[in-house]
């Protein structure tokens, strides 16, 4: 039994030697190119010859291919993004050449939409859910935005804009016409300064001890 299935496979494999070795040999020539328009090429195109054991060509770069065939081969072209298409080479050819340009259309393919999430377990969901933090609407943003703190810390930070350089320079110019023909003011020579502070001072120390 073994001998006679042996013997099959080598008649079976002698005769498509033998049906290979009848049909000519092709130089398969071509170009790879998208089918919307001719000028742009398709660069790595794999060509699988299925009449010969699955044998694969690539094309280069700029989509061109050449290597050798058999008449009546089947070859099956392939690219990711495109449609695959498939080239029989055709018999009784005049030259022992064959070349065509091989047309791809654009294959578009829709996945389903994929949530990804990045809590293992309802657990951890419920766990971050509950310490999460909201965010501040617009009506809060604006009310800490005028806060006294808020605007203290610019007043303190922040450098005079050009009108505020203006008003002290006009306050300053009208103290000197005022003063021009009289001796200027010195706060530490003023009594009712040295008051002002002093009440300032018993203030403070009563307010602390309270």
């Amino acid at each position: 039994m073994k001998y006679l299935f042996g013997l099959l496979l080598l008649f079976v494999s002698i005769g498509a030697f033998a049906q290979s070795k009848d049909r000519p040999v092709v130089q398969f020539t071509g170009i790879t190119h998208n089918a919307d328009s001719v000028k742009i090429t398709i660069p790595y195109v794999t060509i699988t010859n299925t009449s010969a054991h699955n044998i694969i060509n690539v094309s280069n770069y700029k989509g061109y291919f050449s290597f050798v065939v058999h008449e009546r081969d089947t070859l099956r072209f392939t690219c990711v993004g495109y449609a695959p298409v498939t080239v029989v080479i055709p018999s009784n050819l005049p030259n022992e050449s064959y070349t065509t340009q091989v047309s791809l259309k654009a294959q578009i393919i829709n996945l389903p939409t994929f949530h990804v999430f990045p809590w293992a377990t309802t657990d951890e969901f419920k766990k971050d859910f509950l310490a999460i933090k909201l965010a501040d609407d617009d009506l809060e943003i604006a009310r800490k935005n005028i806060s006294k703190a808020t605007l203290s810390a610019l007043y303190n930070t922040l450098p005079r804009d050009a009108q505020e350089i203006q008003s002290a320079n006009a306050q300053a110019m009208h103290t000197s016409i005022l003063n021009s023909h009289s001796l200027t003011p010195n706060p530490l020579l003023n009594p009712l300064a040295w008051g002002s502070l002093i009440k300032s001072i018993s203030d403070g120390d009563k307010s602390s001890s309270k």
